[in-house]
């Protein structure tokens, strides 16, 4: 399937489509755009190329490098210094560097496709120049073309797969080169020891022939900022001529640990301490609440710069000591945006928004992170308005100016808002980074537009994200509440680190679909992959028994909880148990293990035994439970509705209509069901016996013409869960028409064969839908999965993958 999106995103760069109904989604199309390029032959490197700073006018021919184009083309450069002689190299390759510099790629290949001679330094600085304009596709092409390679051109395409976070051409790269060099070797053991393989840069160290004092720098780098610091140390050891900028390293990692004492004894037996030292000790002490000790230091310093100063600033402002930190800043004798922007941040973090803003117009120069941070700040309290006028006002916007505001609107539930914001960052001409392609599937996630996802995905292989476990994590969770669990294992698969939210959230998503013994097993190769479980963890297992019924399993996972994983069981992990054990029916145990809890129940709790005992229809605990809830949420409609439903159940209609008087007195409403299904990145929502839908004939006649062969399958229709008091014929009319199956019926008339046909419904589905469904899955051959608000339910077949136990 990712091979699939590869090729679809190479075709063209135009890959989102038709987002944004309503609310929700209805176009995101053409302006989604990437400058990452494509790959294949089948496209023209120059239609491909594209300047780095505006689009390309029009298609252009292609290009062979090895032959000149003397053309005269509109949007080439004027060329200032005629290159018609190999006198003119010289020019003709600083030309390029400029061009490049600049940002201009377009222009900087006009230059090189009209020199009549190229050397290796012409090549290298068109490789080069694509490697700082982050066009890396563009750079291994002009790699591959290349007739002759040096030394230069390895090792910058090696550095240029390092920071493009390809390992794997990295090495293929080292593997091919004739000779090599320091930087070779240095660049390569730089690349593992950014993405965390200690190990691998440690062989790559062993092996160097040479090494210089880069390369055992990169090495302790390595063990440093993967938290490895007792290898650091006996790395450290071993070598007696470190400069101070390794003493700093390891000092700064001992910081971060919060091993001062460690960093303490260090910087007691630098040789040479620098600022760097002194800056260091000061912000570890500020940062980690000792003040005193850091302003001990701050005293004793020699020289006190403007990032001395900032550092008690941030340290104040860090622990929450906000006039100590202002009364520092104002005795500043210099300060720069840093030390602005750390004040700005500590009355934001302080809800003082009028004085954050008031030093922030204040300030003499404001750079981007000034913005970025009034920005954080006002979207975080939640002054959307004054983030988005403050964005508007920007000279200069970076990734991080786009994060902001686009998660500011999501994480406040704008989401179309936020997907336009990322519509106009593409137009823009800004590449998404790691967060907010985080941020953006997180929203994805939120509205459930899997094929929206699907596309971002496309985008993220191609700038080579995939494997990152911060985006992955992201894809993960996407895929999984959207109804995709095969292509979340797929991704799971992928993500080359794995920490402990990818396996929660693979965990937890097998459990929500129903495939709670697949959880269990992955939980299992948890523990065997060295990772230790957390709160999170067990809860998703506690779940996975809860939905398969593994009642004896769950039992198990709890009471072991704190004495295998020393994690003692919190008010979500006993409200698991108690909805494991009411559903499987053993009400009195649920009901014990309540009275038995270290603290008091809260509504969730008595909540998930009223819905335990709804469904063995066991009023009496039921009005126990739901009294509790009512003591608590007294607006809770949920509970009011079950209390209701039960009622009905069992023909006490003259309670179902006291319940109703309650809600009615307190104002309590009910929320609607609704059901909807995504085609074509436009979401179709339906209510029951709705006759808006623009499909509504088509709709009623294809639920007609199954009653038939519903009929033949055996299907027998369920009145009694009408829970209102009417004729049998009108319950039947009433149950035909739910959302589920209206959604159902316009999946199957609209969603191509082979592709899933995906229905989410904000309440539970109802027995009556549950059964139809089955027969529908297997009339008619189409898989279907439906959400509902407790699961997932996949139906293949005439089988339901929860074994009808929800």
């Amino acid at each position: 399937m990712n091979q699939t999106r590869v090729l679809v995103s190479s075709e063209s760069d135009s890959i989102i489509s038709q987002a944004l109904n309503g609310m929700i989604l209805k176009r995101l199309s053409a302006n989604l755009k990437t400058s990452y390029g494509a790959s294949s032959h089948s496209m023209h490197f120059r239609q491909l190329h594209g300047s780095c700073r505006r689009p390309l006018k029009k298609q252009q021919p292609k290009r062979n490098f090895d032959k000149p184009n003397y053309g005269n083309r509109k949007d080439c450069p004027p060329a200032k210094v005629p290159i018609v002689s190999d006198s003119n190299i010289v020019q003709s390759n600083t030309a390029i560097t400029n061009y490049m510099r600049s940002g201009q790629c377009d222009s900087a290949l006009c230059i090189f496709e009209k020199m009549t001679r190229r050397t290796s330094v012409s090549w290298n600085a068109m490789i080069s120049g694509y490697l700082l304009n982050r066009r890396f596709d563009l750079a291994c092409q002009m790699f591959e073309k290349m007739p002759e390679r040096d030394l230069v051109s390895w090792n910058v395409m090696i550095t240029g797969c390092v920071r493009n976070g390809n390992l794997g051409a990295a090495r293929r790269l080292f593997d091919q080169m004739p000779h090599r060099d320091a930087v070779s070797w240095n660049a390569l053991l730089s690349g593992y020891a950014q993405n965390g393989y200690v190990e691998e840069a440690r062989k790559v160290f062993d092996k160097m022939p040479y090494k210089n004092s880069i390369s055992w720098n990169g090495i302790l780098a390595a063990y440093v900022q993967n938290g490895r610091l007792d290898e650091a140390c006996e790395l450290f050891e071993s070598n007696p001529s470190w400069d101070v900028i390794s003493w700093n390293c390891l000092m700064g990692g001992y910081v971060r640990s919060k091993r001062l004492p460690d960093a303490r004894r260090l910087f007691n037996k630098t040789p040479n301490r620098d600022q760097v030292s002194w800056n260091t000790m000061i912000s570890g002490y500020a940062q980690n609440g000792l003040l005193s000790e850091a302003q001990k230091l701050f005293n004793e310093s020699p020289i006190r710069d403007v990032f001395t100063w900032t550092a008690m600033v941030s340290g104040y402002v860090q622990n929450g000591m906000l006039d100590e930190a202002r009364k520092v800043f104002d005795e500043m004798p210099v300060k720069n945006s840093v030390s602005w922007n750390a004040i700005i941040a500590g009355y934001l973090h302080s809800n003082k928004l009028d004085t954050a803003n008031e030093l922030f117009t204040s300030m003499p120069s404001k750079d981007i992170s000034s913005y970025n941070t009034m920005i954080t700040g006002f979207a975080q309290n939640g002054f959307i308005d004054n983030a988005m006028d403050l964005f508007n006002k920007m000279p200069h916007r970076d990734p991080i100016s786009w994060g902001a505001i686009i998660s500011g609107y999501s994480h406040l539930g704008h989401n179309e808002k936020a997907l336009r914001l990322f519509i106009d960052m593409k137009r823009d001409g800004e590449r998404a980074n790691r967060s907010i392609f985080s941020c953006i599937l997180s929203t994805c996630a939120e509205i459930t537009a899997l094929e929206l996802g699907n596309q971002l995905h496309s985008q993220i292989i191609k700038v080579g994200l995939v494997s990152s476990f911060y985006v992955g994590n992201a894809l993960l969770a996407m895929y999984s509440k959207c109804g995709d669990i095969e292509e979340a294992n797929i991704t799971f698969e992928e993500i080359t680190y794995k920490d402990i939210v990818s396996w929660n959230t693979i965990i937890n998503g097998y459990a929500r679909h129903g495939y709670g013994k697949k959880a269990l097993k992955l939980f299992e190769s948890m523990k065997r992959n060295k990772v230790k479980p957390d709160e999170v963890t067990l809860l998703g297992v506690l779940s996975a028994c809860s939905h398969t019924g593994l009642v004896d399993i769950g039992t198990q996972y709890f009471h072991t909880m704190e004495s295998k994983y020393s994690i003692t069981p919190n008010t979500k992990h006993y409200t698991c148990m108690i909805d494991l054990l009411g559903r499987a029916g053993r009400l009195d145990a649920a009901r014990d293990l309540i009275t038995t809890m270290p603290f008091e129940p809260d509504a969730a709790t008595w909540g998930a035994l009223l819905g335990a005992s709804r469904i063995h229809n066991n009023t009496e605990l039921a009005e126990k439970a739901a009294k509790k809830v009512f003591q608590m949420e007294p607006d809770n409609a949920g509970m009011y509705v079950l209390l209701s439903n039960l009622y009905a159940a069992s023909g006490r209609w003259g309670d179902v209509g006291t319940m109703r008087l309650k809600m009615r007195d307190k104002m309590v409403k009910k929320v609607p069901g609704v059901s909807w299904v995504e085609v074509q990145n436009k979401i179709h929502t339906f209510s029951v016996g709705d006759l808006t839908h623009s499909d509504t004939p088509q709709i009623y006649g294809f639920l007609n013409d199954l009653d038939f062969k519903l009929r033949e399958e055996g299907y027998v229709c369920l009145p009694k869960l009408v829970l209102h008091d009417v004729e049998e014929e009108e319950k039947e009319h009433m149950l035909k028409y739910h959302s589920e199956k209206l959604a159902v019926a316009f999946g199957i008339l609209n969603v191509p064969n082979g592709r899933p046909i995906r229905v989410f419904k904000n309440l539970r589905v109802c027995e009556d839908c549950h059964n139809v469904i089955k027969y529908v899955s297997k009339i008619v051959g189409r898989v279907i999965i439906v959400r509902d608000s407790h699961r997932f339910h996949h139906f293949r077949d005439g089988v339901c993958s929860c074994g009808d136990y929800w």
